[in-house]
C-alpha cells in the first residue's frame, strides 16, 4: 500500500481545500519544494502533485514550482495533475521529471483524448476521476457531469491508462474518514490499480486500507491530515508495508 503526501500549490504556496473549494483553503507553506521535501525526507515513495490554479484556468500555472519540485527530488516518482489537456503540456512535464500526468476533465470531456496520450505517452498517464453520489465531476470539481464513473473508469481501462485516481468530494479535505465502501465498490470492477484519495484521516483508515488492498486499492493520497497532525506519514506508511508488505 503506497501512502502518496498530497501538495496541492494555490497561488505559489502549499494549501489544501475543502471539498475542491477555492474560496475554503488554508495554507501550509509558501514553499511547496521545501514541503516535497519534508515528505521525501519521511519516506514518501511517490508524490502528488496539484496545479489548483491550472485546475480551474484549464493551463498549468505553478508548472515552474513543479518542475523545480522535480529537481529538487529527482529519485521520487511524481505524479502531476491541474490544467493538463493537451499534448504538449504532457510532453513539458515528462521533460521535467514528472513520472505520470493525471488527467481530470479532458478525460471526461474529450474521452478519446485518453486514448490518443495512452498510445503517445504509455505508461504514463492516469486519469482522475472526482466523484460525488457516482457521478464525475469537472472543472476543479465545480460542475457535476452525467458520466457514470466505473462506465467511465471501464472505458479508460481499456484506452490503457496506468491507474486510476478515485477522489470521493463529499470527503476531501474534511477530516471525516476515507469512504471504504465506495471506493472499494469502485475498484471492484476495474483490473487496474485504484488509489484512493479524499478523506484519509488517521491510523484507522490505513488499517481499513491495507485489509482491501487485495481488492485492487493500492494506494492512497492523503493531504489535509498530514498537514494538521492527525496522521504522522512515517508511521502510516510504516504501518502499511507491515499490513501489506512495501509498494513501489
Amino acid at each position: 500500500m503506497l501512502l502518496i503526501p498530497a501538495i496541492d500549490i494555490k497561488d505559489g504556496k502549499c494549501v489544501r481545500l475543502r471539498q475542491g473549494d477555492m474560496s475554503q483553503g488554508t495554507v501550509y507553506g509558501d514553499d511547496p519544494v521545501a514541503v516535497a521535501r519534508r515528505w521525501v525526507d519521511a519516506g514518501a515513495r511517490r508524490l502528488h502533485i496539484v496545479d489548483l490554479n491550472g485546475a480551474v484556468d484549464g493551463r498549468p500555472v505553478n508548472a515552474e514550482i513543479i518542475h523545480a519540485i522535480c529537481e529538487a527530488c529527482p529519485n521520487v516518482p511524481i505524479q502531476v495533475g491541474g490544467g493538463i489537456r493537451d499534448e504538449d503540456t504532457i510532453q513539458r512535464y515528462l521533460d521535467a521529471g514528472v513520472s505520470y500526468v493525471i488527467l481530470g476533465t479532458k478525460a471526461v470531456t474529450a474521452p478519446h483524448f485518453v486514448s490518443d496520450v495512452c498510445l503517445e505517452f504509455p505508461g504514463h498517464i492516469i486519469v482522475g476521476l472526482d466523484v460525488r453520489d457516482g457521478k464525475v465531476a469537472i472543472d476543479g470539481w465545480s460542475k457535476l457531469s452525467r458520466h457514470d464513473a466505473v462506465d467511465l473508469a471501464q472505458h479508460f481501462e481499456t484506452d490503457g491508462v496506468e491507474a486510476i485516481v478515485f477522489t470521493d468530494i463529499g470527503r476531501d479535505g474534511m477530516m471525516t474518514g476515507l469512504n471504504i465502501e465506495a471506493t472499494l465498490e469502485f475498484a471492484r470492477e476495474l483490473t487496474i490499480p485504484v488509489i484512493a484519495s479524499g478523506g484519509v484521516t488517521n491510523l484507522d483508515d490505513i488499517r481499513n486500507l491495507c485489509e482491501v488492498f487485495p481488492e485492487g486499492i493500492t494506494g492512497a493520497i492523503t493531504g489535509r491530515a498530514i498537514y494538521e497532525g492527525t496522521l504522522d506519514f512515517a508511521e502510516a506508511q510504516k504501518l502499511a508495508d507491515e499490513l501489506c508488505g512495501d509498494a513501489e
